[in-house]
């Protein structure tokens, strides 16, 4: 048997964090000394203690590791090769964010040193007032937390697209998100994801059409605060105000992976006239 601190110690993990972890049921000593609360580890659990440390490595939550823990014997293997993947692919996503922020910070460098702003860029957004056709769309409704956000829209569009192939429905437009709440709430947003289509069956709305101020962006989701900032500028000094909740139409799927300079994404706000 070890003691928690030789434990600790061959596994680079601290004491601390050892009775935390036991606390949230991931790894449980092999006995406590009913006397002095000794806590005590057996060889056997240094290999699963190891695997925790590199799942964490991996990036994958307390929680995530917990389940994967208590999955059964005869699935693990196959259910763990799918997490792996499904990691493998959310690290790639942020290894091409970085790189695209790289480039960015690279290119304001450049322009501070040639005397250009660094925020210059901001009053090159082109806003145009465009009017837009109804729409019948099949959706999908829900409260997204931050976490959700943070996980992406995949999940939503595939299962609409799913939808779309079982019931054979013809699709007319790039997938889209309806942004319902009024302000930003990190506990949930009331937000909308939604495909055009041609047949009005069950999951189908209209969408109404109408006049809009529209820009696009191309490059990464993350610059879309700056886009949202600039249409907001513009309604009020042109002296028109939103009246439905903004959107945004993903030119470049975002099912598809495309790098995060080369996504294209249309923001519209619905406005009328004061």
């Amino acid at each position: 048997m070890l003691s928690i601190g030789e434990f600790s110690k061959i596994c680079e993990v601290s004491t601390k964090t050892l009775r935390y972890y036991a606390e949230i049921g991931l790894i449980q000593p092999e006995e406590i000394n009913p006397e002095n609360g000794y806590r005590y580890y057996s060889i056997n659990q240094l290999k699963k203690m190891l695997f925790i440390n590199r799942l964490k490595s991996y990036q994958f939550s307390l929680e995530e590791i917990k389940a994967i823990l208590e999955l059964e014997e005869d699935q693990a293997e196959e259910e763990l090769c799918s997490v792996l993947n499904r990691k493998r692919r959310e690290i790639d996503d942020k290894l091409s964010t970085l790189k695209y922020t790289l480039k960015q910070m690279t290119h304001d460098i450049s322009n501070l040193e040639k005397g250009i702003p660094i925020m210059s860029y901001f009053d090159q957004i082109d806003v145009q007032l465009v009017e837009i056709q109804p729409l019948n769309i099949l959706y999908i409704r829900k409260m997204m937390s931050k976490d959700d956000y943070a996980a992406g829209y995949g999940m939503y569009f595939n299962n609409l697209y799913e939808k779309i192939s079982t019931g054979r429905l013809t699709i007319l437009g790039a997938p889209m998100t309806i942004y319902h709440s009024p302000d930003y709430n990190p506990a949930g947003n009331d937000t909308e994801f939604a495909i055009p289509i041609k047949e009005a069956v069950k999951g189908t709305r209209d969408f109404s059409g109408g006049l809009c101020a529209k820009t696009i962006l191309n490059g990464p989701y993350s610059e879309l605060t700056s886009v949202y900032a600039k249409l907001r500028e513009w309604v009020e000094d042109e002296g028109y105000e939103l009246v439905y909740s903004p959107y945004e139409i993903y030119a470049t799927d975002p099912k598809q992976g495309a790098a995060p300079e080369d996504m294209v994404t249309e923001v519209y706000f619905p406005v009328k006239k004061k």
